[in-house]
C-alpha cells in the first residue's frame, strides 16, 4: 500500500499582509499530480487544512476541489482530521456524502467514520468496519487493508475529558501525555499482523522542532506528548502541527511532513515536502520525501552597507524568486522619499526593518559631540536620540507631546504645581 502524507495547508493564511492563494493553488495541483503519477493508494491529510475557524469561501472551495481530485472518483482513500487551527463541525460538514467517494472526514477526536454500504462496489474504497477513532480501509488493487488510528486535535475540550482539575504545570504534562498513550494503546488493540497499521494525529510531540508561524497548542508545555505515548505495533505515524520536514522515531516510524508553504520568515530556508511511503505488514516501511516546487522560497536579507547593497543584490537577481524579509542596517536617518523608494525596487519585500547602528566615533570626535551636544535645546536632543533609534525623523504631534512632558516636569522642579 502506497501512502501520502501531508499537513498544515492553512488555506487563507496571509505572509505579512500578503495572499498566498495563487501559492495555495499550485500546490494543489503539484499534490494532485504526485498522487496520480505515484500511484498512491492513500492520502493522510493531519490537520489544520484552514488557517481559521472562519476561513475564506475561496479556501473552503479549493479544499473540496483538492478532496474530489484526490480521490480519484473514489479509488483512492483519502483522511482527513482536523487540527487546532480547525472548526471541527466545519472539516466534517460534507462527511455524509464525501465517504461514497472514499474520504474519510473526522473533526473531533473520539468520531467514528461512515462505514461504507454493502452495496459499494469493490472498485470502489471501502470502509470495511470501523469505531470512534479508527476505522479498516480497503483500497482496490492492493491485496491487504489499512487499520488507521485517526486522532483529531485532542485539546482537553474536544475529548470531552477534565483531565485535572488542580494538578501543576509539571503534573498537568505528564497527565495529559499518559492519557494520549492510554488512549492509543487501547485503539491500537484493532491492529492486526495482516494489515498495514497507521496513527495519524495533530499535537505537539516533545523533541520536536517548532517555528515562529504555529499557533501554540500548549502552555509550558502542558498539552505535548512523549514519543512513547505511540504503541509499537504501528508501521507509521503521520502528524500534523509544526511546519517543519522532520522525523522524531524510527520505531516506529514517527514523523511531521511539515507544511507545503512557509507561513513565517522563521522557516526561511526550509524545504518544502510530502512524505511518501510503501508498506506491506510485517515489513518495515520504505519512505521517500517528495520535495515540493509550487511554493516560493523565503529569504531573509541584512544589509549592513545600506541601500547601495541592496540595489546590487537587486541588480544581481539574488534570491529572484522568493519573498524577502528586509533588515537595513543605518547609521544615520533614512529620509522618508528615499524609504518609499526601497519599498518600491521590488514587490518580494514583504517585510522591511530599520536598524540603527552607531557609528564608530575618535576620541576627538567625541569631545566635539559633547560639546555640540550640551550647546542644543532638549527639543533637539530627542529628536536626535528618535531618528537614531527609529531611523526616521518623530512626527510633530510627538514633538508637541515631549515638550508639553517637560514644560510639566520643569514646573514640578520649580514648586509651580504644589
Amino acid at each position: 500500500m502506497r501512502v501520502l502524507h501531508t499537513a498544515d495547508w492553512h488555506f487563507g493564511r496571509l505572509l505579512e499582509g500578503r495572499d498566498r492563494r495563487q501559492e495555495q493553488e499550485a500546490f494543489v495541483t503539484e499534490l494532485c499530480a504526485i498522487a496520480d503519477e505515484r500511484n498512491v493508494d492513500v492520502v493522510l491529510i493531519a490537520g489544520d487544512v484552514y488557517d481559521s475557524v472562519n476561513p475564506p469561501a475561496w479556501a473552503e472551495e479549493l479544499f473540496y476541489e483538492a478532496l474530489e481530485r484526490l480521490s480519484n472518483n473514489g479509488k483512492r482513500g483519502v483522511v482527513v482530521i482536523a487540527g487546532n487551527h480547525d472548526q471541527p463541525e466545519r472539516v466534517r460538514a460534507a462527511a455524509p456524502l464525501a465517504h461514497k467517494q472514499g474520504i474519510v472526514l473526522l473533526g473531533l477526536p473520539k468520531e467514528a467514520p461512515f462505514c461504507t454500504e454493502p452495496d459499494t462496489p469493490a472498485e470502489q474504497v471501502r470502509i470495511l468496519q470501523g469505531g470512534p477513532s479508527w476505522f479498516e480501509l480497503a483500497v482496490p488493487g492492493v491485496a491487504h487493508t489499512a487499520v488507521i488510528i485517526a486522532l483529531p486535535y485532542p485539546s482537553e475540550a474536544r475529548l470531552r475529558e477534565l483531565i485535572s482539575e488542580s494538578f501543576s504545570q509539571e503534573q498537568m504534562q505528564l497527565a495529559f501525555s499518559e492519557r494520549i498513550r492510554d488512549l492509543l494503546a487501547d485503539l491500537s488493540g484493532h491492529f492486526r499482523t495482516d494489515t498495514v497499521n497507521l496513527i495519524m494525529s495533530h499535537m505537539f510531540v516533545m523533541g520536536g522542532n517548532e517555528s515562529d508561524s504555529e499557533r501554540p497548542i500548549q502552555i509550558g508545555g502542558t498539552h505535548s506528548v512523549s514519543l512513547s505515548a505511540f504503541p509499537e505495533q504501528a508501521d507509521y505515524v503521520a502528524l500534523g502541527h509544526l511546519h517543519r520536514l522532520q522525523k522524531l522515531s524510527d520505531k516506529p516510524l514517527v514523523r511531521y511532513s511539515g507544511s507545503p508553504l512557509g507561513y513565517s520568515f522563521s522557516e526561511a530556508g526550509q524545504s518544502k515536502a510530502v512524505v511518501m511511503l510503501d508498506l506491506v505488514p510485517g515489513e518495515a516501511p520504505v519512505e521517500e520525501i517528495i520535495y515540493l516546487q509550487s511554493s516560493k522560497p523565503l529569504a531573509r536579507w541584512k544589509a549592513t552597507e545600506g541601500i547601495e547593497q541592496v540595489e546590487q543584490w537587486l541588480a544581481e537577481g539574488r534570491d529572484a524568486e522568493a519573498w524577502i524579509e528586509l533588515e537595513l542596517h543605518v547609521s544615520d536617518t533614512i529620509d522618508p522619499a528615499e524609504f518609499q523608494r526601497l519599498k518600491k525596487m521590488s514587490d518580494q519585500f514583504l517585510k522591511i526593518q530599520r536598524v540603527a547602528v552607531q557609528a564608530e566615533v575618535s576620541s576627538e570626535e567625541t569631545e566635539e559631540t559633547r560639546q555640540e551636544r550640551a550647546q542644543m535645546s532638549p527639543e533637539q536632543l530627542f529628536r536626535r536620540f528618535y531618528e537614531r533609534k527609529k531611523g526616521m525623523q518623530p512626527d510633530e504631534k510627538l514633538i508637541q507631546l515631549f515638550s508639553r512632558l517637560m514644560v510639566n516636569e520643569q514646573a514640578d522642579e520649580g514648586g509651580g504645581l504644589a
